[in-house]
């Protein structure tokens, strides 16, 4: 008996570390994300994710065949600030943005495309033994669960320092699904730089829209 205690003794510390580190990373994951202002996020305001100094500017809206649906990609110039994007979290009850929870993305833009500018993961197998996942448009807004897997992106804090964060694609909107999951990259493909999984790695921050008045995309 009085082996036992001892085990329990020398384990009990062990337990506390590693039940303090759970609650710290939830509660990081809970926390807003902030603006440039340093304000937090607010669902359905308008930000421009920009990237970081030295990478070009913004996002944009692309064909990367000539046709529908568009891709995600990069504006390549600092001085562009690429289209407005708004956010929408899984949990309607959230009045701001948190980290590390699900919402969807979607470009405040008008398109010649029938899709929607929602993001999602598309899958290209333009090559046979490559397969890559990019962030195309197309998907919609709401409904949690198996059938929207690939419309989900979070939000996490970079290790860049304050008010900079990483785009990651790691759906928890389905229970029973086991998706995979990857950080935000981008790929660059006939001289454009394309939003995709696990590609060269971005840290972004968000910079809110106060006149966002722009064309429409040809």
């Amino acid at each position: 008996k009085g082996h036992r205690i001892m085990k329990l003794q020398q384990l009990l510390p062990t337990l506390v570390l590693s039940s303090i580190l759970f609650l710290s990373a939830a509660a990081a994951d809970s926390d807003a994300v902030l603006d440039t202002d340093g304000n937090p996020l607010k669902p359905r305001t308008k930000y421009y994710i920009l990237l970081s100094p030295g990478i070009g500017g913004g996002l944009k809206l692309a064909s990367r065949n000539g046709t529908c649906p568009l891709y995600v990609a990069e504006a390549g110039s600092e001085v562009d600030p690429g289209l407005p994007v708004r956010f929408y979290p899984a949990d309607k009850g959230d009045d701001t943005v948190r980290q590390g929870r699900d919402a969807n993305f979607v470009f405040s833009a008008f398109t010649t495309c029938a899709q929607s500018t929602v993001w999602r993961i598309r899958i290209s197998s333009d090559e046979a033994t490559v397969r890559i996942y990019y962030v195309s448009t197309g998907g919609v807004i709401g409904r949690p669960g198996r059938q929207t897997l690939s419309n989900w992106f979070k939000i996490r804090q970079a290790e860049d320092g304050s008010n900079t964060y990483s785009l990651v694609y790691c759906p928890t909107v389905c229970n029973t699904c086991r998706p995979f999951c990857g950080t935000l990259g981008s790929f660059v493909e006939n001289g454009t730089a394309w939003l995709g999984i696990d590609g060269s790695h971005l840290t972004v921050t968000f910079q809110k829209v106060y006149d966002a008045v722009r064309p429409a995309i040809q």
